[in-house]
């Protein structure tokens, strides 16, 4: 069996296009890089260049996982957030665009002129709490999640990109044991409702780790626990942002002002979805 570039990236294409997927042109071309070690700029300068049989075989076994709904950043190992590009695995929430509405939240709330310290409560890859740092290098961060294998994902991400020495990664329960004050508090937390998880996309229902997606009978859960325990972790001034779900942004303002913070804004996504609640420890 023959196969250029070109006439392999058209066939798993249209494989991609029968099996359902989403984004079968951009998928096409990461699986035919990734397997067959070539590059964009590659398929772009010689299309016509023949592939030998491994390379046609390792492109095959990709899509067959990627037919079978798996992520493509599973696949590759690699996913693209904000300014940055993490590994990524079946350990970790994959970072979503969405996400960086929060990043961007959290910036405008954060000043760059002078030292601050983040934590990232259920810090997963790394995403959020490792993009703020790369934008604020007076800054130093915590990061704290209940996995073990999300940990080891998280300062692998740190350590490749050169921010290790300004964040901490730290196994926990959400904020228990974790020692205050802090500028900024972050979180995405999981915010699904558990009868609604079995409901999602394959990508996400089949391979995403569930304990960083269920988030209780109404999912607020995680956003009642957070919302308790921030005048701890907050200096007055002190400010937070979470993401929230679709619908969520009401309830998660009336949970954080009953644990005495004020709410200072919601943020919306592209969507013109409430994404991000935003606010303050006053006093």
């Amino acid at each position: 069996m023959s196969a250029t570039l070109v006439s392999l990236w058209t066939d798993v294409r249209k494989r991609l296009e029968a099996a359902g997927i989403d984004t079968p042109v951009l998928d096409a071309r990461l699986l035919l890089e990734h397997g067959a070690g070539v590059g964009r700029v590659d398929i772009v300068s010689e299309p016509r260049r023949l592939l030998n049989s491994d390379q046609i075989a390792r492109v095959d076994a990709l899509v067959r996982r990627r037919e079978a709904r798996e992520p493509i950043s599973h696949i590759v190992g690699r996913k693209a957030f904000w300014k940055l590009e993490l590994a990524v695995s079946r350990d970790v929430l994959t970072p979503r665009p969405e996400t960086e509405f929060l990043v961007e939240a959290a910036l405008d709330a954060l000043p760059g002129d002078r030292p601050a310290r983040i934590l990232d409560l259920g810090v997963g890859s790394g995403a959020i709490l490792l993009a703020l740092l790369a934008e604020r290098p007076l800054a130093h961060g915590v990061g704290v999640d209940i996995s073990a294998a999300a940990l080891a994902i998280a300062r692998g991400n740190a350590e490749a990109l050169g921010l290790d020495a300004r964040a901490s990664l730290e196994l926990g329960d959400w904020a228990e044991g974790v020692a205050g004050p802090f500028d900024l508090v972050v979180s995405n937390p999981p915010y699904i409702a558990t009868d609604e998880l079995d409901g999602l996309d394959p990508e996400v229902a089949l391979y995403e780790p569930r304990q960083a997606l269920d988030g209780g009978a109404d999912g607020l859960a995680a956003y009642r626990t957070l919302c308790v325990a921030l005048p701890d972790l907050l200096m007055p001034g002190g400010r937070f942002a979470f993401e929230v779900g679709r619908g969520q942004a009401e309830a998660v303002s009336d949970l954080a002002r009953a644990g005495g913070l004020s709410v200072t804004g919601v943020k919306l996504d592209l969507a013109g979805t409430a994404r991000v609640v935003l606010g303050v420890r006053e006093d």
